[in-house]
């Protein structure tokens, strides 16, 4: 194998994978693999890949299997050897992008698969449309004090970084494009620039062509 394999979806949660590897200019193949919550052969693609049958999916060159988003954030700067996404040892905002980073991943992220399709999570039907108004009012917080930790231009001032891809593909998803506009403009305007970017151009009309 010569690149990497991407098992993913359009404007899903691998985008966030996708978005770097042509930041990085690497090789890579998008296995398209459908959606999990509805078609049961999108989770059959993954079966004895990822054991959750999760995306993103990333098969490396030498044919290990990386999950995990932000992990493999990590990985992608240590194998091409630059700091352009990932801050070094030391560069004065890596705390702040390891907190943000994992903050990113660790709380709002698992807001979105839960929303999606409650009755994975709830059993009892009545209560699967209030589970849902929760999670995303909690999301909806959660992405407020992002919004009070964000800098300008970029997440972390002068520096960009892959915070500003990860919030350029997640303001796609919920609460969505508009409420960030009105309630989250610092944020709303990392998104939009990091959208601006040329070299990202192909990748946004492919994962979000409504945009």
């Amino acid at each position: 194998m010569t690149g990497f394999v991407l098992y993913g979806t359009p404007g899903w949660g691998s985008a966030l994978v996708e978005a770097q590897l042509e930041f990085y200019g690497l090789p890579y193949h998008l296995e398209t693999v459908g959606d999990l919550f509805k078609d049961a052969a999108a989770a059959a693609k993954l079966e004895g890949i990822h054991p959750l049958k999760q995306i993103p999916t990333l098969i490396l060159p030498d044919g290990q299997v990386m999950t995990e988003s932000a992990a493999i954030t990590l990985w992608l700067a240590g194998h091409t050897g630059r700091d352009d996404l990932v801050p070094g040892p030391d560069a004065p905002e890596q705390a702040a992008f390891l907190r943000w980073l994992v903050y990113l991943v660790a709380n709002i992220y698992p807001t979105f698969p839960y929303a999606d399709d409650p009755s994975r999570f709830v059993s009892v039907e009545a209560a699967q449309a209030p589970f849902k108004e929760a999670v995303n009012a909690y999301g909806k917080r959660l992405w407020t004090i992002v919004e009070g930790e964000a800098k300008s231009p970029w997440f972390l001032g002068d520096r960009f970084s892959a915070i500003d891809l990860y919030i350029g593909v997640m303001r796609h998803w919920r609460p969505n494009p508009d409420w960030f506009a009105a309630n989250a403009p610092k944020l709303n305007a990392i998104a939009l620039r990091a959208q601006a970017l040329p070299t990202l151009s192909a990748f946004w009309k492919r994962n979000f062509p409504d945009a």
